[in-house]
């Protein structure tokens, strides 16, 4: 595939996206890693289901990034670059106050969360523990979204990539000073996280305050814009709510099956997770290519921008497919599975490698509507995709995880058809602010 001058753009904006998410879940394989070796396969599967619940409610929060990428895009794509500021200082200002409604909502309810997934015992204990102590983070984990996606918006990818591995960094090295030094248990583990998070979150308010002073606005907060981007963002939130009502529903069925089986599949999980990033990459590109040449009027460059990074999604998925299959005969051991966790995370592997390359055009595709702006579509695709997952994950769930991550194979495919039948259309590509 020739490099071209639209790849060159893509690359640019990708490249940088791609270490920058690639990041997190890195780290958050060395924190599996370092609880697997300290403190065993009952801490593995607290560590997962734990982290499930924290990103469920990130992922919820996550149009503090796609939306504030694809309004701060569009506007700087049409010139009106104080207006695009605006936008993302209102957008970080909307993060503090969710991340501290977060801590007020679901301290309390921790107990009762766990208790739902059926976790009992000491897993529910550690589970609780590393959910309350992580929840202080959330301010500083909301904060980094909106303020990444304020830089992506003004098409810098880089800043979040050296933001991310220096926080991510931090994090793994806390975590195993806490954990394995001072032996601190898994709460160790959730301390260096929560603090390698607020030093990210600290980064961003410097860089967007010093930003939006080179430009003159404000940084006071503005009651009707943080309304206005709540409101832009709710179908977002809908769409998210819907992706993680699937991976929910997958980690309350591998939980009810057992120890084994879950700890299997949140490390199962952490792989996938790895890979999704990788490909969202091209998607970050797509969300700041599409908001900025829609903001200028250019459609063709719209379409010309679409059809190449769907060629990008593909290749990439099936690399990636490969690696794992690569992979595979290793990486059980890096997490010192037992024999029964690791054959049956060497088993999943298999589906895991197979649905990348479906998984890189729908991530594309996504990625591409958010940039235009097509939430309300997003959000109603959001929910029949869920309403064909369900069905099939319940009938998995008798014949054990590997059948359970297949079910994930039809919910990956009715998002290819729903994104590919918009993206074909003509209706999302709307001009201007």
């Amino acid at each position: 595939m020739p490099i071209t001058t639209r790849d060159r753009e893509i690359l640019r904006l990708a490249v940088p996206a791609f270490g920058a998410l690639v990041a997190e879940p890195l780290f958050l394989l060395a924190d599996y890693a370092i609880v697997g070796h300290a403190l065993g396969t009952t801490a593995v599967g607290s560590l997962g289901l734990a982290g499930t619940v924290l990103t469920t409610l990130m992922s919820l929060c996550v149009f503090l990034a796609y939306g504030t990428t694809a309004s701060v895009a569009r506007q700087s794509g049409a010139g009106e670059h104080a207006r695009a500021m605006r936008s993302g200082v209102d957008g970080i200002w909307l993060a503090l106050a969710l991340g501290v409604a977060l801590i007020v909502a679901c301290w309390p309810l921790a107990p009762a969360i766990v208790d739902w997934f059926g976790a009992t015992g000491t897993q529910a204990d550690q589970a609780v523990t590393y959910l309350r102590i992580s929840l202080i983070g959330a301010p500083g984990m909301l904060v980094v979204l909106a303020g990444t996606g304020v830089l992506r918006g003004l098409q810098d990818t880089v800043t979040p990539l050296v933001v991310a591995v220096g926080s991510f960094a931090l994090n793994a090295g806390l975590n195993a000073w806490f954990v394995m030094g001072l032996g601190w248990g898994i709460a160790g583990s959730a301390w260096g996280t929560v603090l390698a998070q607020t030093a990210g979150g600290a980064v961003y308010l410097v860089v967007v305050a010093r930003g939006a002073r080179r430009l003159g606005t404000s940084l006071a907060p503005e009651l009707a814009g943080i309304r206005q981007a709540g409101t832009a963002g709710f179908a977002l939130f809908v769409r998210t709510a819907c992706l993680r009502i699937v991976l929910l529903a997958a980690t309350v069925i591998a939980t009810r099956m057992g120890e084994a089986e879950l700890a299997a599949y949140a490390l199962a999980t952490q792989v996938w997770t790895l890979l999704a990033f990788a490909l969202d990459a091209i998607a970050i590109a797509g969300q700041a290519i599409t908001g900025r040449a829609l903001g200028a009027g250019d459609i063709a460059a719209t379409k010309d921008a679409t059809r190449r990074m769907v060629q990008w999604g593909v290749w990439s998925g099936i690399v990636l497919g490969l690696l794992v299959v690569a992979a595979r005969p290793v990486l059980p051991g890096l997490f010192d599975a037992d024999p029964r966790v690791a054959g049956l995370l060497l088993d999943l592997l298999w589906p895991v490698a197979l649905f990348q390359p479906i998984c890189g055009v729908v991530f594309v595709l996504d990625g591409v509507l958010i940039g235009a702006g097509d939430q309300r579509y997003l959000a109603w695709a959001g929910v029949w995709t869920t309403l064909a997952y369900l069905p099939a994950a319940l009938l998995a769930s008798g014949y054990g995880v590997v059948a359970l991550w297949c079910a994930l194979g039809v919910w990956m495919a009715a998002r290819l058809i729903t994104l590919a039948r918009r993206a074909a259309g003509t209706a999302w590509l709307i001009t201007g602010t």
